[in-house]
């Protein structure tokens, strides 16, 4: 099922939404994290008009199995200038992922820095991260992903850091339910120093909006450029820039993950 027809199905339903989480968007026992916050977008949007969304914080609680779950938003706080609303994820009583999206108006700001994108060096064709049913998350069957520079997982790599190329296979163009899932696609960097396969999760993530609107972008040829910060006791911090195909500085993704290995 593409993404889009998981949007088209997630619908009201009282006082809050039912969302359906299809087989191929699982990520082992877990609906693919970056599609729980899609979920949580959809939900959130409806109680805010027109503001852009500018931060998303996800705390992820615990696994969100395939089939119906409950999605539940409400607003914290509505300012001048920025609103502030929650959304849960449930299944049945129990929550599976807390979402705050941070929406704010544009302001005027004699303040600009404007990131610029690094050339990269390639001294290697780019390595392509097929899609194996049974061996990697069912929900990579939606995205292609080349390794422009980096490993690729449980390679035993020297250095947790990539530059990945990620792309929809459908075509189409960007939206705000689009970004968080793109965003997430990318497996975690610290299995790649890893020579046997291990299990990993995130635990908590942020994702920074860095422009009003994306909806003139296509859903491919967009660049992720992430590197693990810190690693140790098992937890680890990766961090990421992500570009549009445009080479325009997108979204900044910061996130907190486990790896059992």
């Amino acid at each position: 099922m593409v993404f889009e027809e998981l949007m088209q199905l997630q619908q009201p339903d009282g006082d809050g939404w039912t969302a359906t989480v299809s087989d191929d968007w699982l990520q082992g026992r877990s609906a693919f994290g970056g599609l729980q916050a899609s979920f949580a977008v959809k939900a959130m949007r409806a109680l805010v008009a027109d503001q852009p969304l500018r931060v998303l914080q996800v705390t992820f609680l615990a696994p969100v199995p395939a089939g119906q779950l409950r999605v539940q938003a409400r607003l914290l706080r509505a300012g001048k200038n920025a609103t502030h609303v929650e959304a849960r994820l449930y299944d049945g009583e129990q929550t599976l992922c807390v979402v705050i999206g941070i929406f704010g108006v544009t302001r005027e700001s004699s303040i600009k820095i404007r990131p610029e994108q690094a050339a990269v060096i390639f001294d290697r064709k780019p390595l392509v991260l097929p899609f194996i049913p049974g061996i990697t998350p069912a929900f990579l069957q939606h995205f292609d992903m080349r390794w422009l520079r980096g490993n690729l997982p449980f390679t035993g790599a020297a250095r947790a850091e990539a530059v990945i190329e990620v792309s929809f296979k459908q075509a189409g163009t960007m939206s705000e339910l689009h970004l968080p899932s793109l965003a997430d696609a990318i497996p975690p960097l610290a299995i790649t120093l890893l020579k046997k396969p291990a299990p990993a999760s995130s635990m908590t993530w942020m994702l920074e909006l860095l422009a009003e609107r994306y909806d003139h972008l296509p859903l491919q040829g967009w660049r992720v450029d992430a590197e693990v910060l810190s690693a140790a006791d098992g937890y680890t911090s990766q961090t990421a820039m992500i570009w549009a195909p445009d080479g325009s500085p997108a979204m900044l993704s910061r996130q907190n993950m486990v790896v059992f290995g």
